[in-house]
């Protein structure tokens, strides 16, 4: 029996994004290739409403966290990388393995990192780049994109990365408003297609620091991959050309929902959940006014038994997800991200309160 997935990626995938993918192949470097790179890259620039640039990678959203250490940070500066969860640890262990020079900026899991708290990092010490998960996966919190930016902007020299792998496509997101120069996502989470895709939005001061960088390393170099575009309108590499053809035709979809329409519904989606959470008497893991609008994290004040709800849940064609790390069965999360609807959040819900007895 197939599991309805209710995990923060990756997500379910609707039967006409599936089929989306099953067309006869083409060579990547063939006119039809470029028609359709082109017509992805259109979609995304309209969808985001960003003069920025953009590019594809066939890969995990991750592969962002090593072009950040290999592109963005000149020998002998420093990075600033905020951690408040797993992901954003990952971060600044990637930068950390590249050679760079990382200060830590860490707050309490369940917290946020506050724009207050980077700008009085950024008067003390130059940074080449300040890091941060807009979405920490494994805590909900969300950070304030917008605040950031608008703090970072104030230091020329500095570029805002930004980690967007679970809310890029759910949550709203102006690259151009919010100041980012380089946000990296994965399609399997809120753009509900299979995994193997990841999303660059980068600015043109992204670019003229990568110039500025030696030894970008050769699938991570983003020099690479922009100039082969500007050029060719191709990637350098092989790509996913299959997954291609599926985030071509969701793009369709998204930009009838609009960016907007999409936030909304995921927005709903994640009240719905946290009212549910609160009534039952379970506590919110994040810090109240930053929960995540694509997953909830919820405090396991009940003392349940999430495996045995996940192994009920699955005779029943569905699954959520335990905490993460350290988290594990002191949290649960619901995904609540790509096609989820209130009717299905509900649906899983429900289950819930059957299978857990809950009034």
């Amino acid at each position: 029996m197939h599991r309805r997935l209710y995990i923060p990626g990756p997500t379910e995938v609707s039967e006409d994004v599936l089929q989306a993918q099953v067309r006869p192949m083409i060579g990547h470097r063939h006119k039809d290739f470029t028609a359709l790179y082109a017509s992805v890259l259109t979609q995304l620039h309209e969808y985001f409403n960003t003069e920025q640039h953009i590019a594809v990678f066939a890969a995990s959203g991750t592969i962002g966290m090593d072009i950040t250490g290999r592109n963005l940070i000149r020998e002998g500066k420093a990075a600033l990388s905020c951690v408040n969860g797993a992901f954003s640890k990952r971060m600044a262990d990637t930068l950390k393995n590249c050679g760079h020079n990382v200060d830590v900026l860490e707050v309490e899991w369940g917290k946020a990192i506050k724009p207050e708290m980077i700008e009085e990092k950024l008067k003390e010490k130059e940074y080449d780049v300040v890091t941060v998960c807009q979405n920490e996966t494994s805590t909900g919190v969300k950070s304030d994109l917008k605040a950031i930016g608008e703090v970072i902007s104030k230091y020329p020299e500095t570029l805002l990365v930004v980690d967007t792998v679970s809310s890029l496509g759910g949550d709203l997101i102006l690259p151009d408003e919010m100041h980012t120069d380089f946000i990296f996502a994965s399609t399997q989470k809120a753009f509900a297609l299979p995994p193997g895709l990841a999303i660059m939005i980068y600015s043109e001061k992204a670019v003229k620091r990568a110039e500025e960088v030696k030894n970008r390393g050769t699938y991570t170099d983003l020099l690479k991959v922009h100039n082969y575009y500007l050029k060719k309108k191709q990637t350098p590499s092989t790509p996913a050309i299959s997954l291609l053809y599926a985030l071509d035709y969701q793009l369709g979809k998204m930009l009838k929902e609009t960016a907007k329409g999409r936030y909304e519904r995921h927005k709903a989606m994640a009240e719905l959940t946290r009212k549910w959470a609160l009534e039952k008497g379970f506590k919110l893991f994040a810090e109240k006014g930053y929960e995540s609008v694509t997953v909830t994290t919820i405090e396991n004040t009940l003392n349940k038994d999430v495996s045995a709800l996940n192994a009920a849940l699955a005779e029943k064609g569905m699954e959520l997800a335990n905490g993460y790390g350290n988290l594990k069965n002191k949290t649960f999360r619901i995904g609540h991200m790509g096609d989820h609807t209130l009717e299905t959040i509900q649906e899983l819900l429900n289950n819930i309160n059957e299978i857990w007895e809950l009034n």
